[in-house]
């Protein structure tokens, strides 16, 4: 039932939309369409992650008073988790909804990963085309003019997208309120989580990277540089108001 559901929901509309643009751009380059289709995707998936950005940008500010709370309250856990539940509702503020809207993507992102995966190697992988698409003969896997093999790893395009989401992580951690006490070291939960995504993540998507097809490696340079714009826009948004 789920698989069902899955194939009808996610999987066959992002490959039919896939062959589409690959059988309408100029060249058949599978490299512009990757693009294009992670443009798509992006922009029907902006509202869920612009909600998960502001979460997380409105979580860092309340960061101090949460520090705050510990502090009154290091004694008695009890007193401290009514505290911050109550700070979050004087705030408004779910700290899970940072999380949910990122829930919502994954179904999204494994159908993306399987696509890409077979697009250039499973010709069979046609057969979930709809009616009214036209079938190609094959896929040819060489994209950017024949200069990367899409279904071979890339290490120039995994580094490409370890360096955007080091940018990314870079962008949401510079928005971390200072840490009110001099002379405390930052050694909060928050803290440590937010070295983590800094440094661990980008470093983790350069070795999955490498050992995938190119054209995943793709997907995932072009849907981060879009994030940090979106994060750009968010944040400038914020200022604003």
């Amino acid at each position: 039932m789920f698989k069902e559901l899955f194939y009808a929901v996610c999987y066959k509309p992002i490959l039919n939309l896939l062959v589409v643009i690959y059988n309408n751009i100029p060249g058949h380059d599978l490299a512009i369409a990757i693009i294009l289709i992670t443009i798509l995707i992006k922009l029907f998936l902006w509202p869920f992650s612009r909600q998960a950005i502001r979460a997380q940008k409105e979580l860092q500010e309340l960061q101090p008073k949460l520090e705050e709370i510990k502090k009154t309250y290091s004694s008695n856990k009890e007193e401290q988790a009514k505290a911050t539940m109550a700070l979050y509702r004087e705030h408004k503020i779910n700290p899970f909804s940072s999380c949910l809207p990122l829930l919502v993507q994954l179904p999204f992102f494994f159908a993306v990963f399987q696509v890409f995966r077979e697009i250039s190697t499973n010709s069979q992988i046609l057969g979930y085309l709809y009616n009214f698409v036209s079938k190609p003969e094959s896929i040819n896997p060489q994209g950017f003019f024949g200069l990367i093999n899409l279904a071979e790893p890339s290490y120039l395009l995994a580094v490409s997208a370890g360096l955007a989401q080091f940018w990314q992580a870079k962008m949401l951690s510079s928005q971390r309120p200072p840490t009110q006490d001099e002379g405390a070291k930052d050694e909060d939960f928050a803290a440590v989580m937010n070295k983590q995504m800094l440094y661990m993540m980008p470093a983790l998507t350069v070795f999955i990277g490498i050992t995938l097809p190119a054209g995943l490696s793709l997907y995932w340079l072009v849907m981060t540089l879009l994030t940090v714009l979106q994060q750009f826009l968010v944040f400038r948004m914020k200022k604003s108001s």
